[in-house]
């Protein structure tokens, strides 16, 4: 498509509007990005959701809160576990139910388990995007293992649907403390693995230094969390600032840097790898012994009220509100996603960069459509 702008001097330039998307392959889900081009230079990005928009928050209206949990898994896929947590916390926070410390210790575990197998999928697949297509090989070797993990005690590989209002569906596997502590030696030996091939490469940092700059001040403005925000210098962990499950008992760093670049929203992501793996080390051999799970009614009503629960997905905060008329389907259901507030930022990020640009901002960002296209 070619269209005609008029610049200040009032002669008219060519503008070119293309399209990237809406198939699946380099846009990390089904999405559409409408790109204003001047020569090679991005003008503006419209983004276009809703290929896969399923209508999750209106079925959530008739289901019960046990039956929500297995639509968050539907989302940021690569985040399931924590999503289901999110309910989960809401509905026992509501409830005012404490559950057991041992269910504390192992969601924050898995949780941590869940962040690294989204971070090694992300690192691989952007190194594939860049054209180190070995990265690929790598990451996924890597996350077979937690993989593997999550199969024996959960009985699913992606989509777990583990947690239950009140703890879990079932008491972790009895080779579940020793399985995780081998991954976490043998991963600390390959992490370097991932700087040496990918992080110091010299076309690594060509194609990601300086390029999709995004400053603190828009990071704030556009509510862009996780990772991709801490690569900006914004403080928002919730893991550090709202602490949830057992991350008021460990100590772990939350990594931040300032200059905003797809680079250090790259370096953000491998750093926090080292983190969650120290995170899992102080919980793997004191987790409490005890139920794995408080008595529930089969039926749960929430008091009438409104209700919110964050927690820190692997790609920024997702939250849960809940408006309760003390029934058991929620009146109002709303998903705070964190790749929706990422996404919405991508104009101002890429704008002024080369369409070249747009593939390593983009994968900087590490966007899971599905979690947008709710």
């Amino acid at each position: 498509m070619e269209e005609f702008i008029t610049n200040s001097k009032g002669k008219q330039e060519e503008e070119y509007i293309v399209n990237m998307g809406p198939q699946h392959p380099s846009t990390h889900g089904v999405l559409r990005l409408k790109i204003s081009l001047k020569g090679e230079t991005v003008e503006r990005i419209e983004p276009h959701c809703g290929y896969i928009h399923r209508g999750i928050e209106k079925m959530c209206e008739r289901l019960t809160y046990q039956q929500i949990i297995h639509l968050t898994d539907r989302m940021d896929y690569l985040s399931a576990h924590i999503n289901n947590e999110a309910v989960c916390l809401l509905v026992e926070d509501a409830l005012q139910i404490e559950v057991p410390e041992r269910v504390k210790y192992i969601r924050t575990i898995l949780d941590e388990l869940t962040r690294l197998a989204s971070h090694q999928l992300w690192w691989c697949a952007f190194g594939m995007d860049l054209g180190a297509l070995t990265t690929y090989f790598y990451g996924l070797r890597d996350r077979e293992h937690i993989l593997d993990i999550f199969e024996e005690t959960t009985g699913a590989r992606l989509l777990q649907s583990f947690n239950v209002p009140g703890g879990f569906m079932n008491d972790i596997h009895p080779n579940f403390i020793k399985r995780v502590k081998d991954f976490i030696v043998y991963f600390r030996k390959k992490l370097p693995e991932y700087d040496e091939l990918l992080t110091g490469n010299v076309i690594m940092k060509e194609r990601t230094n300086d390029i999709g700059i995004l400053s603190l001040e828009d990071a704030i403005s556009y509510g862009v969390t996780g990772p991709s925000g801490r690569g900006s210098g914004f403080a928002c962990d919730v893991r550090k600032h709202h602490p949830y499950s057992a991350y008021d008992k460990v100590e772990f760093r939350e990594v931040l840097y300032t200059k905003g670049d797809s680079f250090h929203r790259y370096k953000a992501r491998v750093e926090e790898m080292w983190e969650s793996m120290k995170i899992i080390e102080q919980l793997i051999d004191n987790i409490p012994e005890g139920d794995y799970a408080v008595k529930m009614k089969p039926i749960i009503k929430l008091p009438e009220g409104e209700y919110y629960q964050r927690v820190e997905a692997a790609r920024g905060e997702f939250g849960v509100y809940v408006l309760s008329t003390g029934e058991k389907y929620p009146y109002r259901i709303k998903f705070r996603s964190p790749n929706f507030s990422n996404l919405s930022a991508i104009n101002k990020i890429a704008a002024g960069f080369k369409i070249a640009d747009l593939v390593a901002i983009g994968g900087s960002l590490d966007l899971v459509i599905p979690d947008i296209d709710r």
